[in-house]
């Protein structure tokens, strides 16, 4: 059972970052999942870091695309990316120093964070590259 559920109200109408926003929903429900039917510390440690590797991914391209395109509000759209590593991170060594609640605590952030990113600010940075050609 999926925690995020991908659907046409999350698509920006950028192909490329609709694909990994799909992918971070996809590493959200196994994260998830694991947690779910009680994965051992070893399998939850794997997902976390891949969420977190592809996080940082996918920000990086975003922002690529922010100082290819000269978006005007790039500064802070980074700015929200800077505060998810950091908070993404921070739960990250809480869970290698054995704390068991953050995974599900990380993970109801992150889901919320995500979904309310993509609605808001990632729609806006959108239509700011879709104006300019960017499909």
């Amino acid at each position: 059972m999926s925690l995020l559920i991908w659907g046409a109200m999350f698509e920006v109408g950028v192909s490329d970052i609709d694909a990994q926003h799909r992918r971070l929903f996809d590493l959200a429900n196994q994260l998830a999942d694991a947690v779910r039917v009680g994965k051992g510390q070893d399998v939850l440690a794997e997902v976390l870091t891949e969420l977190v590797r592809y996080t940082q991914t996918h920000f990086a391209f975003e922002e690529q695309l922010m100082s290819q395109h000269h978006y005007p509000a790039a500064a802070e759209h980074r700015q929200q990316h800077q505060e998810l590593v950091q908070q993404v991170t921070g739960f990250k060594q809480r869970f290698h120093a054995g704390d068991q609640l953050v995974v599900e605590e990380s993970l109801q952030f992150f889901t919320h964070w995500l979904s309310r990113h993509i609605m808001h600010i990632d729609k806006a940075f959108a239509r700011d590259l879709k104006a300019k050609g960017v499909q």
